[in-house]
């Protein structure tokens, strides 16, 4: 009988696959838009973009910049595996290679691909579950995910830390093709968003950069709203509004 009770047990835990697919599907849904700010942080500086984002699945994602007017109606595009910025001040529209992927995002500690998701954490990576931990006040499961071979990646592995209470990506460590250890990014402040609740702050810093840090605060977003796929075109980055 107790045999067959811890089977049963067993049989019932999740995987550290599905436990990434369902924090992934919560942060994306099948649709997603809404407004943001950016906050970039400097031990001497600091500098405020405001933006409005679209996405549909993993294979369109589109950022229109509303603030500041110095750079208000750029436009970044990722359709497929190709990503394009619009830069309506000098009239042209430039496509950035997977080269650049791993290159700052505005001045930011965001790369280009943390911005438009350019990898996916579901299908590029394996998963392995490594335990559990306490991070601020919730109980996560600490995943690791590393590339598989040839996956389009610019990271050597990430460690998760995936809330129990509701799938949220609460931390993330980000390491490079070294294992050396680059970002630290961190989720903040519950909010309810339509059907479900989701972190609004997210806060990334780089190890080897003291004072240096991001942050991306979610003010409205709506999940799972139609979304057509003609959208996310070239022509439209130039009318998007």
């Amino acid at each position: 009988m107790i045999a067959t009770v811890t089977l049963t047990t067993n049989a019932q835990e999740l995987t550290a696959l599905e436990i990434v697919k369902k924090a992934d599907q919560k942060t994306r849904g099948e649709t997603s838009q809404g407004s943001m700010t950016m906050k970039i942080v400097r031990p001497d500086w600091d500098r405020t973009v405001e933006m409005k984002s679209w996405s549909k699945g993993d294979d369109y994602f589109l950022i229109y910049i509303t603030a500041p007017a110095k750079d208000k109606g750029q436009v970044f595009l990722k359709r497929e595996k190709e990503m394009w910025n619009w830069v309506p001040s000098i009239d042209r529209m430039i496509k950035i290679p997977p080269s650049m992927m791993m290159q700052s995002w505005m001045g930011s500690d965001f790369t280009n691909d943390d911005l438009v998701k350019q990898s996916s954490i579901v299908k590029d990576y394996t998963h392995k579950l490594l335990g559990e931990e306490m991070i601020r006040g919730e109980e996560c499961y600490k995943i690791e995910l590393t590339p598989l071979p040839d996956a389009p990646v610019v990271w050597g592995k990430i460690i998760s830390w995936i809330t129990k209470d509701g799938f949220n990506n609460w931390k993330n460590e980000y390491y490079d093709e070294d294992i050396v250890l680059i970002n630290i990014e961190n989720a903040y402040d519950l909010k309810d968003f339509g059907d479900r609740t989701l972190p609004s702050r997210i806060e990334i810093e780089p190890v080897d950069e003291p004072g240096n840090k991001t942050v991306l605060i979610m003010s409205d977003m709506q999940f799972n709203k139609p979304i057509d796929d003609g959208f996310f075109t070239q022509q439209n980055m130039k009318r998007v509004r």
